[in-house]
């Protein structure tokens, strides 16, 4: 059994939501139209079904409501931030316009984010970027259950540390649609297992190990606790490369930015907090706004004609799925599994609110 809603009356309901759990009305709205955009965009993995992840961390008090991000190092073209615990969908856009505001003044900035709550999809934050023309690099570790395995190790160690890329394509009259490339250091990313444990359906050979090192089929080794007590993981993508850009977006987005790398036993919190290196450049301070324009058509152009092989529509450029997901879902509604919406019900209790 399924929900099917539409964004609207999706979002107002996280949206009342986020209120009993004590947000201000522009943070829950700002919240919930970030989780919805997700699922708009066909990553239900970070969609409303984290709402009730989120109204346990607010119930631990390791997520707090209403917190703003604060400025800890501003030395022009360089940001240290620190989000304090708040929501990342809230403090992960402030950094980012704190460090517009210097990409502005500077060509350039080079900010990291420590101590945000969870920041959702990344790539809303290179959309943000792309859309004033600019290029944008975000490196994101995980700091909750290690949920994803070493190359060649057997348990969880680290998180999903995403790595996300925007860049604009053409200019002006000439633009087209920006190239934005998000995603997990993992084969997939964890909240698509709990979607899929959800759904009641089994992943691809090579994504999981369980809680004693074997392969597995079976989401729910990194979703629940199994026989032992103890969870399986989720494996890097490609093989060492994965792995060694999963270690990237650690030391980048955790240790340089100040939040910390993992290297403990799970804790057992609901909370999941990200620290993030995020590098923004304006093409036309380095000189080459025009000629980059030229080749970023150019190069697209050149890809596209690429015969498409058999079975397939050609090739398709990171950004497109989504834009393609958001329009077929306005359309249609956004579909949520009976689980996913029991889980938003209960969360919906805990604060006294009825869904």
């Amino acid at each position: 059994m399924s929900h099917t809603f539409n964004d609207q009356e999706l979002t107002q309901h996280i949206t009342q939501l986020f209120l009993a759990a004590g947000c201000h009305e522009a943070e829950a709205s700002e919240v919930a139209s970030n989780l919805v955009m997700a699922n708009l965009s066909g990553h239900d993995s970070h969609g409303v079904g984290m709402a009730p992840r989120y109204i346990d961390a607010v119930l631990e008090k390791n997520l707090i409501p209403n917190s703003k991000v604060a400025v800890r190092v501003d030395s022009g073209m360089l940001l240290g931030l620190d989000g304090q615990r708040g929501f990342g969908q809230t403090v992960g856009v402030q950094a980012m316009d704190l460090a517009f505001e210097r990409v502005a003044q500077h060509g350039a900035c080079i900010m990291s984010l420590a101590h945000a709550h969870h920041l959702g999809r990344i790539g809303h934050f290179a959309e943000m970027a792309v859309a004033r023309g600019w290029v944008s690099l975000q490196f994101v570790n995980v700091m909750a259950a290690p949920a994803v395995a070493p190359w060649h190790g057997g348990d969880g160690r680290f998180g999903t540390n995403p790595c996300c890329i925007g860049i604009p394509v053409g200019l002006g009259d000439n633009a087209q649609e920006p190239f934005v490339l998000d995603f997990a250091t993992s084969r997939v990313a964890q909240g698509k297992m709990r979607v899929a444990y959800n759904e009641g359906k089994t992943v691809a050979s090579g994504t999981l190990i369980d809680e004693h090192g074997q392969p597995t089929n079976n989401p729910g080794v990194v979703v629940v606790p199994q026989s032992n007590g103890k969870f399986g993981a989720l494996m890097p993508f490609g093989e060492h490369k994965g792995f060694g850009l999963a270690v990237a977006c650690e030391l980048l987005g955790g240790a340089l930015s100040g939040g910390g790398s993992w290297h403990g036993a799970a804790d057992g919190k609901r909370a999941v907090y990200n620290g993030m290196l995020s590098i923004i450049i304006d093409p036309k301070a380095l000189g080459t706004q025009m000629s980059f324009a030229q080749e970023t058509l150019a190069f697209i152009e050149w890809l596209r004609q690429s015969p498409a092989i058999q079975g397939s529509d050609g090739v398709q450029l990171a950004g497109e799925p989504e834009r393609a997901a958001r329009l077929a879902r306005k359309k249609n509604g956004i579909v949520v599994d009976d689980a996913t919406w029991q889980e938003i019900q209960n969360a919906g209790s805990k604060v006294g609110l009825s869904l």
